[in-house]
């Protein structure tokens, strides 16, 4: 079954007419584009100072654990450093604990720990992250592509 063809003003609008009155419109408003990116040095700038967060988030809490270690389980400082870092990077404890206290805050540790490296993580990406979104364009801003 075929359909008749429109007459101009019979049955709505001429869909020729309204996709160029969008399209007019749409440029009378102005680009519908995201502006350009920021310049180099500001996103190696951006880098570096999550980094920065990211790096002291590990290293303070890479102190913790080892005042922790060597307070509850009488550790040399180069147990407690090692004790720690392998918690904080994923691999799992290396000595074996032989107080409660010590179990305890292994454990609590260890979950911080998890949280503190996905934190981390996310610090480092978030500018890159952000700076890939711009430039493809993955955002919301009201043009004509938007839905709005």
């Amino acid at each position: 079954m075929t359909a008749a063809p429109r007459q101009p003003g019979q049955g709505g609008p001429d869909p020729k007419q309204s996709a160029a009155g969008a399209a007019e419109a749409a440029h009378a408003a102005g680009p519908w584009f995201a502006p350009a990116l920021p310049p180099r040095k500001k996103f190696i700038s951006r880098v570096g100072r999550a980094a920065k967060y990211a790096f002291s988030l590990v290293g303070i809490t890479l102190a913790i654990g080892m005042v922790g270690y060597r307070m509850l389980e009488n550790m040399s400082w180069l147990d407690a450093f090692h004790q720690s870092a392998m918690l904080l990077s994923g691999m799992g404890p290396v000595v074996d604990l032989k107080t409660v206290a010590g179990k305890l805050f292994d454990g609590v540790y260890a979950l911080f720990c998890g949280v503190v490296l996905l934190a981390a993580t996310g610090l480092l990406f978030a500018p890159v992250l952000h700076r890939l979104l711009h430039r493809f364009h993955i955002e919301d801003s009201g043009g004509p592509r938007s839905g709005k």
